[in-house]
């Protein structure tokens, strides 16, 4: 296990300080972002430049600050927020750490993955579509009744929290209809797979989107149900077409999202907007990031 004496471990400086304002500054010249979401950014593309692995120490929050060319109180809420999807471990007494895997078999390799930047989200989003579809594929031709009954009942779950618009409720029966349908594939590295690139894109919809859909929670839900009656009729090609038309609309909704954000944040740093500045806003509740993807 790494443990950093010294921020300076490498001739590696990953933030401008400019980034991130201080309390207090009333500059309305950038667009609008939270300080918390600026450093946690600026903190995953340190660990990578560290090359750090899971397990490693990281400075101490003072050490980090000075890092990252933040405060010390926007520091603080960066590390609450990856602790709470998992990319960090705060250990009362001990220090700051890189967060050990769950086992799966993605966690190593993916553990340099970083939520906000649109390349990584992209390629991960491609990884599904190969991943999902091959074992949505697989599931129509090997699905037991029990399976079957499974997928289509978490599909029917997601349409029905998406009628009520209850994103919490329809984040629980998206896992659990991707999970199933892994499940129905009968191999264990497939259903792993699916599993630990979702914990993955559930990073990105907190870090970018802080609990709010990227896109439509109807329509992911109808696409749901046509693939559980894929696999139910056993229709291999289908459910494998259906699953890559899926993940593919997942992409649009979050690209679409994406640009949309970007234009609000343009609207808020115009002349005439609010002066509110990165430091005036902190990430809210982060004990339950719900994974809110409609996909």
């Amino acid at each position: 296990m790494n443990q950093i004496h010294s921020p300076n471990k490498k001739e590696c400086i990953v933030a401008d300080p400019s980034r991130v304002p201080g309390q207090g500054d009333d500059d309305t010249s950038r667009p609008y972002r939270p300080g918390y979401e600026l450093v946690a950014e600026q903190l995953l593309e340190y660990i990578s430049a560290q090359g750090l692995r899971p397990g490693d120490r990281l400075p101490t929050e003072k050490g980090l600050a000075e890092v990252l060319g933040a405060t010390r109180n926007v520091t603080r809420e960066a590390v609450k927020v990856l602790a709470a999807i998992g990319r960090l471990s705060v250990r009362r007494g001990a220090g700051i750490f890189v967060a050990e895997g769950t086992g799966g078999l993605v966690d190593d390799q993916m553990s340099q993955f970083r939520p906000t930047s649109m390349e990584d989200v992209l390629m991960l989003l491609d990884y599904r579509s190969v991943i999902e579809s091959e074992t949505a594929r697989r599931a129509a031709g090997l699905a037991t009744p029990i399976e079957v009954r499974a997928i289509k009942d978490s599909a029917q779950a997601s349409l029905d929290a998406a009628g009520r618009h209850e994103v919490h409720a329809f984040a629980r029966a998206d896992e659990a209809f991707h999970d199933a349908v892994g499940a129905a594939s009968h191999n264990v590295f497939l259903r792993s797979s699916v599993a630990g690139v979702r914990r993955l894109a559930g990073q990105s919809d907190v870090l970018l989107f802080h609990g709010d859909a990227p896109g439509s929670l109807e329509v992911a839900a109808r696409q749901h149900l046509a693939i559980a009656e894929a696999v139910s009729a056993g229709e291999a090609e289908l459910a494998e077409r259906l699953m890559v038309e899926h993940i593919a609309t997942t992409q649009s909704q979050f690209e679409r999202k994406i640009r949309d954000r970007l234009f609000n944040l343009d609207d808020r740093a115009a002349p005439g907007g609010p002066a509110r500045t990165s430091a005036d806003s902190g990430p809210g509740p982060v004990a339950e990031p719900p994974r809110t993807s409609a996909s």
